[in-house]
């Protein structure tokens, strides 16, 4: 079993992060083979709706100076995906939408890379707007064919400077309850 986790917050260690990190608790405990990117400093940049993806069909971007590619090719050989944005402006952060962007153009251009992967939204927030967030992700998984699980609330903690969300027990056990539960499909289907 393995388990890739995307965190698209620009700050580093932070909010977003420490919800995947719960997330992936149960994952590792159960024996899953996790890894988490952060993407802050990295820059990725936007797709830039050339289709160069679609006509060489190689599983890359035609973008090669930026860590997607490298997304893409752990996606692909992930059984779950973990996506995890701050809420900036009520929606996901540059750096989340240029990785759903650009490594959903890739998926699908090559036969669809991510079909039947398990994917999860983790949102941190600092007070409302979360649920656009957490849509735009869900709406990534999809349109890429693959599996939601869920979790015993919407995957979504509270807080706004770095580690608070750590103080959002429900939010906490939110996030052990998505890991377990990953933890649980992910040993159904590789059984």
């Amino acid at each position: 079993m393995k388990v890739l986790a995307i965190s698209a917050s620009a700050r580093k260690n932070g909010n977003t992060k420490i919800l995947l990190e719960t997330v992936l608790t149960p994952l590792r405990e159960a024996g899953a083979r996790a890894e988490l990117i952060e993407l802050a400093g990295t820059n990725p940049k936007g797709c830039k709706a050339c289709f160069v993806c679609i006509k060489n069909k190689d599983g890359t971007c035609a973008i090669k100076d930026d860590i997607v590619n490298e997304c893409v090719e752990k996606m692909t050989s992930a059984d779950a995906i973990l996506l995890g944005s701050p809420t900036y402006f009520a929606d996901v952060s540059t750096e989340m939408k240029a990785v759903i962007d650009r490594c959903g153009m890739v998926g699908r251009a090559n036969g669809d890379l991510y079909k039947r992967k398990l994917g999860a939204a983790v949102v941190a927030v600092r007070r409302a707007g979360s649920i656009h967030a957490f849509d735009t992700m869900n709406h990534f998984f999809q349109i890429s064919q693959m599996i939601i699980v869920g979790s015993s609330y919407w995957n979504i903690g509270i807080g706004r400077e770095k580690g608070e969300v750590a103080g959002d027990d429900e939010g906490m056990k939110t996030m052990r309850d998505l890991g377990e539960n990953m933890a649980w499909l992910l040993q159904k289907i590789k059984a």
